[in-house]
């Protein structure tokens, strides 16, 4: 017997959410604000109010949802069964070839509905 404990919110996650967002922010004002620095300091600081910003927003019931749907995620694509170099190139070869045979194919159609509209147009002026 397989019993799932399903997890609420807890009463702080929108502040913890809300504080993520503010550090980002903070990061990018910073990369303005201090324009007298280097570009690779300034960059780091961009770069350290993002892993900042997404470690406080884990620790909300929401960023734990979306870390677990990432595990998941990544156990099913293991799970994906990948075509093999030489189905890989048949089926390019497949898509060039209709796509070649359709734009001929569309290509004649143009020309004779052209042709068709030119020959009803002169015909009823």
């Amino acid at each position: 017997m397989t019993e799932q404990v399903q997890e609420v919110p807890r009463g702080g996650d929108a502040f913890k959410l809300v504080a993520a967002a503010v550090v980002v922010v903070a990061g990018f004002v910073a990369f303005y604000y201090f324009a007298d620095l280097p570009s690779w300091a300034r960059w780091l600081m961009v770069l350290a109010a993002l892993v900042a910003g997404s470690f406080v927003a884990l620790q909300s019931f929401q960023g734990a949802q979306f870390w677990q749907f990432v595990q998941s995620s990544r156990i099913e694509l293991r799970k994906v069964v990948w075509p093999s170099k030489d189905e890989s190139w048949k089926l390019t070869l497949l898509v060039f070839v209709v796509v070649l045979v359709l734009g001929l194919f569309f290509w004649v159609l143009d020309g004779a509905l052209g042709m068709l509209t030119r020959w009803l147009t002169n015909g009823a002026a």
